[in-house]
């Protein structure tokens, strides 16, 4: 939907270089958009969401008519236009009520999709909690407990996990202030019922406090500060294998390099081999000795040789075993 055209000016050039691929990648940016049909508490619900993720977040009031499953070519056209890889659609209707979608995008295409229902009866937006609200920006801690997020085959709830820590992780840092650690989103996700109902993923937010108790190591607090929200999984769109494929490459020398003959034992110690090459031992240093020189080795070896031409003269002439000592000057 839009035209590739060359660069006329450096304006425009820069714009497009922008857009190329780059070796480590800009932190991602989420839209946030409504259907034609949408409730009054998914807007809400997009609003809280739009709070948790800025400023990385643009969000639209303006109605949509898409449908996602049937047709995501105008989600295409919004994140190429805004360079916008990860994407909430709300919408509802009477045959899904209360519907967040989520959508990533690859290269300006859908890689997949994830439409969760959302519970009206538990649900509860930002501004029903009363108390103190993180700081914009802020890196939040995410815990996810049940089984169903650790199951070794693939399903909606290890996607949902997948989904969920692309869409909060953030900026990727090295080091991280224990000040900044504000915000914590847990999600469970407990067993199928017995009817066959499959279970709900509960999210929660909390705000961690910090206060003095008088040692080194402070008192930690945990204070609800919503959006409290529970899902039911709905319809999955997985990604394409050849497109899922190529999204996970890394370009070359971004990958960690690992060292060569270094090992961690069990105590957690590091233990290096080293390989030496064959050592000359006639060139080793010694104690300088007079009886280790080598002149004097070499008159021993002439002492003996001089011998024996004496003792084998003798018993060529006399036939017999006569050994005479003789000292040899």
């Amino acid at each position: 939907m839009l035209r590739q055209i060359k660069p006329k000016s450096a304006r425009s050039k820069r714009a497009l270089a922008k857009q190329e691929p780059l070796i480590i990648e800009n932190q991602k940016t989420t839209l946030l958009l409504r259907g034609t049909s949408s409730s009054s508490l998914v807007n809400d619900l997009l609003t809280d969401l739009h709070s948790l993720r800025r400023p990385y977040s643009v969000k639209f009031t303006k109605k949509n008519d898409i449908h996602p499953f049937d047709d995501a070519s105008s989600l295409e056209f919004f994140s190429q236009k805004n360079d916008a890889s990860l994407l909430v659609f709300g919408n509802n209707s009477k045959k899904r009520p209360h519907t967040l979608s989520f959508i990533r995008f690859f290269s300006g295409k859908v890689l997949d999709m994830l439409e969760l229902h959302v519970v009206q009866d538990t649900a509860r937006t930002l501004q029903q909690f009363k108390g103190e609200k993180c700081k914009i920006g802020v890196k939040p801690l995410l815990s996810f407990s049940g089984a169903q997020f650790e199951s070794p085959t693939p399903n909606a709830y290890t996607k949902a996990k997948n989904v969920f820590t692309d869409f909060f992780r953030g900026q990727e840092t090295t080091t991280v202030d224990v000040e900044g650690l504000q915000l914590l989103i847990s999600f469970f996700a407990g067993e199928d019922a017995e009817d066959g109902q499959k279970a709900q993923i509960q999210m929660r937010c909390w705000r961690i406090i910090t206060k003095r108790s008088g040692h080194k190591v402070p008192r930690v607090e945990v204070e609800e500060m919503g959006p409290r929200i529970d899902f039911r999984v709905g319809r999955i769109r997985e990604a394409e294998e050849g497109m899922w494929k190529e999204s996970l490459k890394k370009a070359k020398g971004t990958e960690a390099k690992t060292k060569k003959n270094v090992e961690t034992d069990i105590v957690g110690d590091k233990v290096g081999r080293i390989h030496l090459g064959r050592q000359d031992l006639s060139e080793l240093q010694t104690r300088k000795m007079k009886g280790l020189k080598r002149a004097r080795d070499t008159e021993g070896e002439q002492d003996v040789l001089e011998l024996e031409d004496v003792i084998s003269q003798d018993e060529d002439e006399d036939g017999g075993v006569e050994v005479k000592r003789q000292r040899v000057a």
